[in-house]
């Protein structure tokens, strides 16, 4: 007589898999080839008789997953990854990488499109005219990229001609970007311009930016807002009445969930 026992179920499996893909994506800032394509899982089964037993072999700790609990990524290390990452074409024109600058604990977490001509000589993002602009926009809330910020882009290194970047050139420099937000832990996130709001959100083809602004999204439980992008102010000054709406939507629910940054924003209007 004989038994079928269940050693582990194909849904038990397929969690498995993503939580370690979700790890190595950390980890390493890219997906590995290993993780690309999920496998086909099955129920795991196998014939005992009655009399038997089971002892599963004792299996030694694994020494990777301890070594990174222990060490997990740094935002350094990160930086140094996409530095050194040729995944996409914009590898071969770049002067400069760009992986973001700011504080490595920020209350905000800025997203761009991708670096211009002055930030691919520099290597910093938001540097040239709209950079300047985006530093006075901060500022008017009390932001600041060197006490509360975090500034990065959708891609890492310049588009030719500062086209918007490809679909796959997005894809290559995603894993990139989640990784920055796991590792930066921002206590809410501003979207600036169309191309963050479609790669970040996953939305295919031509967007309006009018229709989702004024509203809150969620990227894994921190808030998301969007805005123009400030070479559109440049642009059209008749964006800038709205641009400052949502900076103001901004602010409040930043003093929603910063403390430190309520009192601030207190302290300034019983200045004034």
């Amino acid at each position: 007589m004989c038994y079928s026992l269940i050693i582990m179920k194909a849904q038990e499996k397929e969690l498995i898999f993503e939580m370690l893909k979700a790890a190595s994506g950390n980890c390493y800032g890219y997906t590995v080839p290993e993780f690309k394509e999920r496998p086909a899982f099955k129920d795991d089964e196998i014939e005992i008789k009655e009399t038997e037993t089971i002892n599963p072999p004792k299996q030694e700790p694994n020494i990777a997953t301890k070594q990174e609990e222990k060490h997990p990524l740094s935002l350094e290390e990160l930086e140094e990854k996409i530095k050194l990452c040729t995944r996409c074409q914009l590898c071969k024109t770049r002067t400069n990488c760009v992986p973001g600058e700011g504080v490595k604990n920020p209350d905000v977490l800025v997203i761009g499109e991708g670096p211009g001509e002055e930030e691919d000589k520099q290597g910093r993002p938001f540097v040239g005219p709209a950079g300047q602009l985006l530093d006075k926009m901060l500022a008017s809330i009390h932001l600041d990229r060197n006490v509360n910020c975090y500034i990065a882009n959708t891609v890492k290194c310049r588009p030719p001609y500062n086209r918007d970047p490809e679909p796959q050139e997005a894809a290559a420099c995603r894993a990139f970007l989640d990784a920055q937000i796991h590792i930066l832990k921002p206590k809410i996130i501003l979207l600036v311009g169309k191309v963050a709001l479609r790669n970040i959100m996953n939305i295919q083809g031509e967007i309006s930016l009018r229709r989702y602004r004024g509203q809150i999204y969620d990227y894994n439980g921190i808030p998301m807002i969007v805005t123009y992008h400030p070479s559109a102010l440049l642009r059209n000054a008749d964006y800038k009445r709205p641009a400052w709406e949502d900076l103001k939507l901004f602010r409040s629910k930043l003093m929603e969930l910063s403390p430190e940054y309520a009192n601030t924003i207190k302290s300034q209007f019983a200045g004034s």
